[in-house]
């Protein structure tokens, strides 16, 4: 299993090396640092002098991969890709284009991030699969129709109109939650049930019918006959040996979610108001804060990749057979 785990970790080192070199070149490359500042600056027209300043003040006027006029290691570490890119391999993003320090930010805001995505995983997670066995215990009744259809209609709508329409009902007609905002401690409660109950609903269609498929998948497989045949009852048959034996499939999407409770959402953070990862990200593209933008890509990177080996750590847990091999 070591052994297993460490060549999984240098499999690792590549790919995290890729995208950090083609993040870089979608960023200094096809987007030169003068552009950049073009677009800072906010002025069809700046003088070279603004350029340069801009560039300085902010560790962009460096040559990109080698600097001739410096001396020894200087060649390669006073440049570009390891003042802004390098870096982020022992975690130090650096400042963003606004000064502030980004890997500050992110220990802060992290917390909202997780106080939403959390929350909307594990109540998310309880719900469907229950929906799900529900709906393969009563599979091809009315109920079973019934609660299909309704799973494609929910899954048909966008998840603005969820966003919309709950903070209409809960917010503006009903008075039950504030509409938007955050609050440190005990007090975020009441600005977090909202966006939790939007989040979960709104994946209820999808989700449903995923381990709805996954359920009655498994229930055409020899040890249910066998099962059956022993004469244990239809519910004892579906949430004691299906759910187990479906624990792999489930696993897998769940723990390939895992970097979007670091990371955050970002469509709801940013408009229930949550000072989370998401919402700083989007702040970030709109302010064209590449600085910030490059950090985040990076993470993301980085946690998708531990969720995909924390996936193969969970299969060992709920099947022998992987383990033996």
């Amino acid at each position: 299993m070591l052994a297993y785990l460490i060549r999984r970790l240098f499999y690792a080192i590549p790919i995290l090396i890729g995208v950090n070199l083609i993040t870089f070149a979608l960023f200094f490359v096809v987007n030169t640092p003068d552009d950049m500042a073009r677009m800072q600056l906010g002025v069809k027209r700046v003088t070279p002098e603004a350029i340069d300043k801009w560039k300085a003040e902010r560790g962009y006027d460096k040559p990109l991969f080698f600097n001739p006029e410096a001396a020894g290691a200087a060649r390669l570490g006073n440049t570009i890709f390891f003042q802004k890119s390098a870096r982020m391999f022992v975690f130090d993003f650096g400042p963003a284009d606004d000064g502030r320090d980004i890997g500050r930010e992110i220990r802060s805001r992290m917390l909202p991030s997780l106080a939403i995505a959390l929350p909307v995983f594990l109540v998310g997670l309880a719900v469907y699969i229950s929906f799900a066995l529900l709906l393969a215990l009563f599979r091809a009744t009315y109920l079973d129709f019934a609660g299909v259809v309704a799973c494609v209609a929910m899954m048909s709508v966008s998840g603005l109109f969820y966003i919309i329409g709950g903070q209409y009902l809960a917010s503006k007609l009903w008075h039950l939650a504030p509409i938007s905002g955050y609050a440190g401690g005990l007090d975020a409660a009441k600005f977090l049930i909202l966006p939790v109950l939007v989040g979960v609903i709104s994946g209820i269609g999808s989700s449903t019918r995923w381990y709805r498929t996954i359920f009655l998948e498994e229930l055409g497989k020899d040890y249910v006959r066998t099962a059956r045949a022993k004469g244990l009852s239809e519910p004892r048959v579906l949430f004691v040996h299906v759910l187990r034996n479906a624990l792999i499939p489930i696993l897998t999407g769940a723990v390939a979610v895992i970097p979007l409770l670091f990371l955050g959402s970002l469509i709801t953070e940013s408009f229930f108001g949550v000072p989370g990862l998401g919402s700083y990200t989007i702040d970030a593209i709109n302010s064209q804060d590449f600085s910030v933008v490059r950090a985040m890509v990076f993470l993301g990177s980085l946690l998708y990749i531990a969720g995909l080996l924390l996936t193969d750590l969970s299969y060992t847990l709920v099947d022998p057979r992987i383990r033996l091999e």
